[in-house]
């Protein structure tokens, strides 16, 4: 996974409890609480939808709610901002678009 770990100033991360979603059908790990982008994002997905026009990837851009480029389905519901949802066990995200 691409997370920090042990921080130059902060020190190590605090080791949080590891829950499995599914994103697209594959499992995968993520730290319970956190934003679902960033699950993604540590587990390698940088793309999380495509645009309905052109389909051109969009990912993270805004972190806070704003925008639209982080939209997925999450448990059969369509448009969640993935950057401000959080994981918890379980979850189905599929990418959109």
């Amino acid at each position: 996974m691409l997370r920090i770990n042990e921080h130059p100033v902060l020190g190590p991360a605090p080791q949080p409890r590891t829950v499995t979603i599914y994103y697209n059908g594959r499992p995968v790990e993520a730290h319970e609480g956190e934003p679902i982008a960033v699950a993604l994002l540590a587990n390698g997905v940088k793309a999380l939808r495509l645009t309905d026009k052109k389909g051109e990837p969009r990912g993270i851009f805004c972190c806070i709610g704003r925008c639209s480029d982080c939209l997925v389905t999450v448990d059969g519901e369509q448009n969640v901002r993935s950057c401000i949802t959080l994981v918890r066990e379980g979850m189905e995200i599929k990418s959109q678009g």
